[in-house]
């Protein structure tokens, strides 16, 4: 952005003028951290450095903690090396700090001098603002109570069919999930007994929970509340001051509501949290700060940290938008923190955003990055929520699709602050359900743990196909995946069928094939396959509402199977069958 003099008080204008290096520092500092100079004199801002770490190897360490120690220890190799002269500046001025090393960055606070020397710095890449930034949450919401839906769990976790796979075993045991939020009632009596810092009697809250709201980001919150925080700064017992956070940890791990409903996904696995919203508001800070602590959990004292204790996925309910100072300029140091998060082995869950429904509507970080798994939100009817934000991505020039799947977001009911319960609406419910659902994914088949893309391609491979009269950015409605639905929306019990199946197999994906003709059909097509099944295998046609049509038996050591479609009305039709262990997901038109 080409700056104006109106951005500069005559003093500035002066300064500038006298310092021969102006251009130099002044190209790397973000036009809204000079504006806010010249009105406070006084600014909150992060450093971002030109060298970061190469974690590209981490894949290749082994299991999910070595991939963790791997990307841990060059990182902090990398922020230490670099940050040094920085830190030493700071400590002159004896400005507030917080260096980190998910991301080589540095949050300071401090005068147009301090920016000047810090931004001189050849190491430097940029000066970037730290705004605060307010989660979207949607007002309660009723609309799905009373539909037809399985008795004693919520439609949420029906819909997905996680409470099929709890009486085969696959609750999420052994698994942790991370969440970063307005924090956590973590004595709440519907998730008590997931947190894992409790054993039944007694409570440590070492590694298990960190808060991002500190004394340095007390003039980052927004002027017009001025009460105290209920849960005060850097608390050190969890703690949820808006209750967000404690609604979307019993979506994941939660038992039952009053209601006497099952409300969590993952009702066995274990939970670990860091509060980054001070009663909804946040800061790039803040939000880097909780990543860098799932990357390598820390005492309560900020110090030990431990790889070997990160969760193996996490729970980003909020956003970033441009309004409040996130720019495509400063993408990149969030974006980084979430590249080296997935290199680690954790897979982030990101929401969509309550933007909808105009296409390129998710616009904001992290919901926009490549390496970030984000969810829309669909109704119990299973079509897509009004205010569930659309692709593709524009915001940063890239055109990706996003969101990759759906998940129930309507009318979520689950625990809230003082032991209670309520019903919210917004894809902040529909990116815990995903989260939920990775936990039971990794509890049948453990080899998973680490394995962030085989996760991520399971459940877009085994999603309910959704279509959608929408084209956005180039990307018919009528294709999967789309920019409306993702690949569609998740299915629990067909990625666990699937991961079971491939785990069970000793033939690769690549070494399954089908092929379907004709394609467009009138009355008749014939499925062929290169391997025959080994069993007798029953294969779905699927319409676009997910409402499966008609269901064939492919018969055992059959290299073919046909299937009748004369009766039904023309349009695009889905092939579902898990064959030899691998998915079959084929389209089909009739005409």
């Amino acid at each position: 952005m080409k700056l104006t003099l109106s951005l500069f008080t005559p003093a500035l204008a002066l300064l500038f003028f006298l310092l021969p290096q102006t251009n130099d520092w002044q190209n790397k500092v973000e036009p809204s951290v000079l504006e806010e100079l010249d009105r406070d004199g006084y600014v909150s801002f992060i450093l971002l450095f030109e060298a970061q770490a190469d974690v590209a190897l981490a894949r290749q360490q082994g299991d999910k903690v070595q991939m963790g120690n791997y990307v841990f220890e060059r990182t902090k190799k990398i922020a230490a090396q670099s940050q040094k002269q920085a830190i030493e500046i700071l400590k002159a001025q004896q400005s507030p700090y917080r260096s980190y090393y998910i991301v080589n960055a540095i949050h300071a606070k401090g005068s147009l001098d301090l920016v000047r020397q810090l931004a001189s710095l050849p190491e430097v890449k940029a000066v970037q603002p730290n705004p605060t930034i307010a989660i979207d949450l949607l007002p309660e919401d009723r609309e799905e109570q009373g539909l037809n839906f399985r008795e004693g769990v919520e439609w949420g976790i029906a819909a997905i069919g996680a409470d099929q796979l709890w009486s085969l075993g696959y609750t999420g045991e052994g698994v942790v999930i991370g969440g970063q939020d307005t924090g956590y009632e973590w004595d709440h009596p519907a998730i008590q007994g997931t947190y894992r810092g409790w054993d039944g009697s007694t409570a440590d809250h070492n590694y298990n929970w960190h808060d991002a709201i500190h004394e340095i980001d007390s003039m980052n919150g927004p002027p017009y509340v001025a009460e105290a925080n209920p849960c005060g700064l850097s608390s050190i017992v969890p703690c949820d001051d808006h209750n967000h956070g404690t609604h979307t940890m019993g979506t994941m791990t939660g038992t039952v509501s009053d209601e006497g409903k099952s409300i969590g996904v993952a009702p066995d696995a274990r939970w670990v949290a860091c509060r980054n919203m001070e009663r909804g508001y946040g800061s790039p800070a803040s939000y880097i700060e909780c990543f860098e602590w799932f990357l390598a959990p820390t005492d309560l004292n900020g110090e030990h940290p431990d790889p070997s204790k990160a969760p193996h996925v996490i729970a980003n309910s909020w956003s970033c938008p441009e309004i409040e100072g996130c720019t495509p300029a400063n993408f990149e140091t969030m974006q980084i923190a979430v590249d080296n998060l997935k290199a680690a082995g954790v897979v982030v869950v990101v929401s969509a955003g309550n933007s909808g429904s105009q296409c390129h509507t998710v616009s904001t970080p992290s919901a926009i990055f490549e390496n970030s798994f984000t969810v829309g939100a669909t109704r119990s009817n299973d079509t897509i929520a009004n205010f569930s934000s659309r692709g593709t991505v524009i915001v940063d020039g890239s055109s990706r699709l996003k969101p990759n799947v759906a998940a129930p977001g309507v009318g979520i009911r689950s625990s809230i602050r003082n032991g209670g319960f309520a019903t919210f609406s917004g894809t902040s419910m529909a990116g815990p359900h995903v989260a939920g659902a990775v936990a039971v994914l990794i509890s049948a088949n453990p080899d998973l743990a680490g394995q962030v893309e085989t996760i991520e391609s399971l459940f877009e491979n085994t999603a309910k196909p959704m279509l959608s009269d929408q084209d956005c950015g180039g990307i018919s409605g009528m294709e999967i995946p789309n920019a409306v639905y993702g690949y569609g929306r998740i299915d629990l019990v067909a990625a666990v069928e699937e991961t079971l199946g491939i785990s069970n197999s000793q033939e690769t994906s690549a070494a399954l094939q089908f092929s379907i003709a004709p394609n467009p059909a009138q009355d008749v097509f014939a499925i062929n396959s290169n391997k025959a099944p080994r069993a007798h295998t029953p294969i779905r046609l699927v319409d676009t509402k997910g409402r499966t049509v008609s269901t064939t038996i492919w018969p055992a050591n059959a290299p073919q199977l046909e299937i009748e479609i004369q009766a039904l009305p023309n349009g695009v039709y889905f092939l579902q069958g898990l064959i030899n262990g691998h998915l079959l997901s084929e389209k089909v038109v009739k005409h």
